[in-house]
């Protein structure tokens, strides 16, 4: 009798135990199973070899930039301009200083080789990128000066961007009272002889 009455207040207990462990398993295999397709899914998200060439610098040969010409090399999936300047085109970089909202590059937006007249390393080779600083538009070449550009008599020479108006000299500086608020962004560049050029990387001791 004492076995019968105490039989069934047993198998409650034993059933819920038999369910806690089944639980248990189940849950410790789906953790696995979360686990296993986590792995593949927080890897895509690792850059790929591809991302990571895009941030690397790029070589880009001038030998064949004849002065007053100029190419365009990708960086970053930006266009950089790199403009060779004629002597004309330097000595009418001071004629209009006074027409400029940043005329020294005194805004902290460029390397140090940027805050000179020519806003750059070697006074005949321009460098920068051609983007606006208003809305990030791409401007247009009017490297021509005066009426043939198209934008008056005085016009002496530089880029337009046709979203907002913004004008910029030869060398990449805003003209005041402009949509864009800066001049024209250098980027970090380097000269590894005379004729070649590395955009991206301005050495370790970039002067």
């Amino acid at each position: 009798m004492t076995h019968t009455t105490e039989l069934p207040a047993l198998l409650p207990h034993a059933m819920c135990a038999d369910r806690r462990r089944l639980l248990i398993a189940t849950t410790g295999v789906g953790a696995i199973a979360v686990a296993a397709t986590a792995v593949p899914f927080l890897s895509s998200f690792a850059p790929s070899d591809r991302a990571r060439a895009a941030g690397a610098p790029v070589e880009a040969d001038v030998s064949k930039l004849a002065p007053g010409s100029m190419m365009t090399v990708e960086w970053r999936g930006k266009p950089v301009w790199v403009l060779h300047r004629t002597p004309d085109m330097l000595a009418e970089l001071e004629r209009h200083e006074a027409r400029l909202a940043d005329a020294t590059s005194a805004e902290a937006q460029q390397p140090g080789y940027a805050a000179n007249r020519e806003r750059a390393r070697r006074a005949d080779y321009l460098v920068v990128i051609g983007i606006c600083t208003h809305l990030g538009c791409s401007p247009s070449e009017k490297i021509d000066t005066g009426s043939s550009s198209g934008l008056g008599d005085d016009w002496p020479g530089g880029f337009l961007c046709p979203c907002h108006g913004s004008t910029f000299d030869l060398a990449g500086r805003v003209f005041r009272n402009q949509p864009a608020p800066t001049n024209l962004e250098v980027p970090p560049y380097q000269w590894l002889s005379d004729t070649r050029l590395l955009i991206g990387d301005d050495g370790a001791t970039a002067a």
